[in-house]
């Protein structure tokens, strides 16, 4: 079989030891990942195991598809404890896996909802099994479960997880083919998981049944298709605009491109390429997110790009960094990573609050301190919601945070992510050490000390990004939705072993290629300028506006440090910007000043943050995008 031609380096195998992620990795796993579970416990979630396995009794508590919020707390304990050893927490989950264990039925079936009671079942869930997978997650869940399952197993080498994922599969795998139930979920996610199970068991049958499911969208077998909502329209390969829900999407596209890989199939490679395109340059939040519309979470039309009003879930947010990771690994072009990076700074990050107790569902780019655009109908950041998927997501990601940042091919070292910490692993046969030494994404120094246990030749590739690079490649996105209006920056330098050598760049990267020996240090120079962005004319809402980026991060306005309303600020093209690093606000942030005008025209000074950082100190309004003057 194929596969990708690029391989990410172990998160295990990379420690990060920054200032910036490692306190909020540790507060995802101190804080939110035992919050979490207690959640799971407080609402019935774990409970229902318990009851469907007839530990317990009562009824079934929560929606259907709640067994997957479980799931995916328990594959982020499992990265969680490839990061550090935790017997206690070890202990806790391997309870909740023999929960899962009774709660399976004889045939590997395993869906509380409906094993609870099968009689008086919410009527969503179909009478039968299987009988209303547009709508029951009874595939969604099990998708969920088959990637902590095989998480918790590489983590601890305990099978039994595993062997719970595995029976249903195979139940799943007797019951859905060409020449059985010819059907797909509404929701996807199944087939990333039964790639999982692929790759950890090296069983075709998983990798076949996960082809399947997606082959199967969008052909009439006997069934009625589900629509564009749930991606069902049309055959995945001729599908070339993003339309439906967003989450949905993201998973499919994913599940697509491990397709592409993994069997070398051009026509997915092609499709999910098509689709990309579609979401860079016509559907894609400068903050990274996607679904612009709160009907349906979905996305729009084209161009469809909404402030005060745009949903951009963080679920949403975090399957766009996974799709945008495999279509890296699947090209080795640095605009994937790029897009990967803006979502992560900006619409993942700032799902979840410092404390790691908080969350935005939606994260808008705009908020008039009325419209209560949180689930639930809130504008402040929540503690929980019914619908918790966004909570138990965020935990899956940054633990796994440290298996982004590196990459490695043949004779080749990426360098994807400037994030302070120390890695090892093998490279060509020889046992390489690099420690990153950074203040990013405040600072745009990067300084790399590469060791090698012998003399080796490999080239180190290191992503420029795009905000670091001039017209025509210097702009926010790897397209022409938005444009920096100043053309120019500082060109990066690039120093190796204290000589300095010309950056060129090839791929979105500037390769150093030479035979390592010893130690040898690298030092990267990324120019860190504030830029002004403008959208592209189609763009209705966003016209006559502008908005601010440094680095990696996109900035808000927020009425905590304004005094004028933020929502009538206009800035001039010709505005004096500057940066300045403040440690004692919002746990330590790079802000953004200048001089606006307010609604009278009279100047205003304003100070903008970090967008992943708003909505910390009380409601109030919020801006990305100001009037342009």
């Amino acid at each position: 079989m194929s596969d990708y031609p690029i391989t990410p380096a172990p998160f295990a195998s990379v420690k990060i030891q920054d200032d910036f992620w490692k306190p909020r990795i540790d507060t995802a796993v101190n804080v939110t990942i035992p919050y979490d579970f207690e959640k799971c416990q407080e609402t019935g979630r774990i409970d229902n195991f318990a009851k469907a396995g007839g530990l317990m009794h009562g009824p079934h508590k929560g929606i259907f598809y709640d067994d997957s919020d479980v799931f995916k707390v328990v594959e982020g304990a499992a990265y969680a404890l490839q990061i550090a050893p935790n017997a206690k927490l070890e202990s806790y989950v391997d309870d909740l896996i023999d929960k899962f264990a009774a709660a399976q039925e004889d045939d590997g079936y395993l869906y509380t909802a409906r094993t609870i009671d099968p009689v008086n079942i919410d009527h969503r869930c179909g009478a039968q099994r299987w009988s209303n997978l547009a709508v029951n997650h009874e595939l969604y869940n099990v998708g969920h479960m088959y990637e902590a399952a095989v998480a918790y197993y590489q983590a601890t080498g305990k099978r039994k997880f595993l062997d719970v994922a595995l029976k249903n599969a195979d139940l799943i795998d007797s019951v859905f083919g060409r020449d059985k139930l010819r059907n797909v979920p509404g929701h996807q996610e199944i087939e990333i998981g039964l790639v999982r199970l692929y790759r950890v068991t090296g069983e075709l049958r998983y990798l076949n049944l996960a082809r399947f499911l997606l082959d199967e969208r969008g052909c009439a077998n006997g069934r009625e298709l589900y629509g564009p909502y749930c991606q069902d329209h049309l055959p995945v390969i001729e599908q070339s605009e993003a339309v439906g829900h967003a989450v949905r999407a993201g998973y499919l596209y994913a599940g697509m491109t491990d397709i592409a890989a993994l069997t070398a199939d051009a026509a997915y490679a092609s499709a999910v390429t098509a689709l990309w395109e579609n979401v860079v340059g016509k559907k894609l939040a400068l903050t990274g997110g996607i679904g612009a519309r709160h009907d349906g979470e979905a996305f729009g039309d084209n161009y469809e790009l909404p402030n005060l009003t745009a949903y951009n879930e963080t679920c949403a947010a975090q399957a766009n960094i996974l799709w945008n990771h495999r279509l890296f690994l699947l090209t080795g072009e640095a605009k994937y990573v790029d897009v990967l990076e803006r979502t992560l700074y900006n619409g993942f990050l700032s799902g979840v609050g410092m404390d790691g107790t908080s969350f935005y569902y939606v994260n808008p780019l705009a908020c008039d301190g009325e419209y209560p655009f949180n689930r639930e109908r809130a504008m402040s950041r929540q503690p929980w919601y019914e619908t918790s998927c966004c909570p138990t997501n965020v935990v899956r990601l940054l633990p796994s945070l440290s298996g982004y940042i590196y990459a490695l091919r043949d004779q080749a070292l990426y360098v994807n992510l400037y994030v302070g910490g120390e890695a090892a692993f093998s490279l060509d046969g020889a046992d390489l050490k690099i420690a990153q030494t950074t203040d990013y994404p405040w600072d745009g120094r990067v300084v790399l000390d590469i060791a090698v246990s012998r003399p080796t030749a490999f080239a180190l590739k290191l992503r420029i990004p795009s905000f670091a690079q001039s017209s025509p490649h210097g702009k926010p996105l790897p397209s022409d939705l938005y444009r920096y209006l100043d053309e120019s920056v500082d060109a990066p330098s690039l120093s190796v072993a204290d000589e300095e050598i010309p950056v060129e760049i090839q791929k979105g990267y500037a390769t150093v290629s030479r035979v390592w020996e010893g130690r040898t240090r690298v030092c990267l120079n990324l120019p860190m300028k504030v830029r002004t962005v403008v959208a592209h004319p189609a763009v209705a809402e966003l016209q006559d506006k502008v908005a601010l980026e440094r680095g990696p991060l996109v900035y808000a306005l927020e009425a905590a440090d304004n005094d004028a309303p933020v929502l009538d600020l206009a800035l001039d093209d010709a505005a004096q910007l500057r940066a300045e690093h403040t440690p004692d606000l919002l746990g330590g942030v790079t802000s953004v000043q200048g001089n606006a005008f307010d609604a009278r025209g009279n100047a205003a000074r304003f100070t903008a943050i970090p967008y992943y950082a708003w909505g910390h100190r009380g409601d109030g309004q919020m801006t990305v995008w100001l009037k342009r003057r």
